[in-house]
């Protein structure tokens, strides 16, 4: 019986080595979803897929149906985003990016709209102007809420009244922002709500912003650097809750920070 061959899109989000000279291959594609294909032979010196499976990698592959996985046949490049690939920062950024994308992505599920949002964040992560912070604390956005996470910061999450500008609280467990009347008299209530902290009014009008602003907009974003951390902290929270696991990556980027702080001393 012949093989049945396909042709996908995709962007490679994660590779691992399999046997003496396979890989096993993640990629994130706008039709299928996320999928995991093998690479047969790729890390022999001889091979001319090796280049176009790289990280990160914008590519178009031909795949052969397998018994188990999936066989990549042929690969060619469309966009190595080569100009994020001179700068570690911004390599450690483009890591966390794809990390987040495949912890969130559903094997099998269409999803064009995380597949293009994160074609367009790789280019934008590759311009020296784009902040790669704001970048990423907008991008977490966007993966969330096309995976159905999307917090509420509009509306307390108990009792619905809308956000006042003022000191309130934020709950992974909850899903959002919570008015301070409802945790303060109504705490013993509040079934997932017990993770509750305060939320700074910067920091809740930085994330209202980023949530409905397009990146053309948001990408002139200046705040200070203690608010953006904050920003970060109150995201990382989210996320770990929903992911129940912490992302390699962002302990790479930490080092990556803390070596250029020691540096600029």
């Amino acid at each position: 019986m012949r093989e049945r061959l396909y042709r996908v899109e995709a962007i490679v989000l994660k590779r691992t080595d399999y046997g003496e000279a396979d890989r096993l291959v993640t990629l994130l594609t706008p039709n299928l979803g996320k999928l995991r294909e093998i690479a047969k032979g790729v890390r022999k010196p001889t091979s001319r897929k090796s280049g176009h499976l790289e990280l990160f990698t914008h590519t178009h592959l031909l795949l052969a149906k397998g018994k188990q996985l999936d066989i990549i046949t042929q690969a060619d490049t469309l966009d190595a985003f080569l100009p994020l690939r001179n700068n570690l920062e911004r390599i450690g950024y483009a890591y966390y990016l794809a990390e987040l994308v495949d912890k969130f992505a559903e094997e099998g599920t269409e999803n064009r709209a995380l597949f293009d949002e994160l074609l367009r964040a790789l280019a934008w992560l590759g311009e020296t102007t784009t902040d790669p912070d704001v970048l990423a604390r907008f991008f977490e956005l966007r993966v969330l809420q096309y995976a159905g996470y999307r917090p509420q910061l509009f509306n307390c999450v108990h009792c619905g009244k809308s956000i006042e500008p003022t000191e309130n609280y934020f709950s992974v467990e909850a899903g959002g922002v919570l008015d301070p009347e409802c945790v303060q008299t109504r705490r013993a209530q509040l079934e997932h709500a017990h993770d509750a902290q305060v939320i700074p009014l910067d920091v809740l009008k930085v994330l209202r912003y980023l949530q409905t602003r397009e990146w053309a907009t948001v990408r002139d974003l200046c705040v200070s650097g203690e608010t953006m951390l904050q920003v970060e902290t109150v995201m990382l929270r989210y996320i770990t809750y929903h992911l129940e696991r912490n992302l390699k990556s962002v302990e790479f980027l930490r080092e990556l920070k803390a070596r250029k702080y020691v540096a600029n001393e």
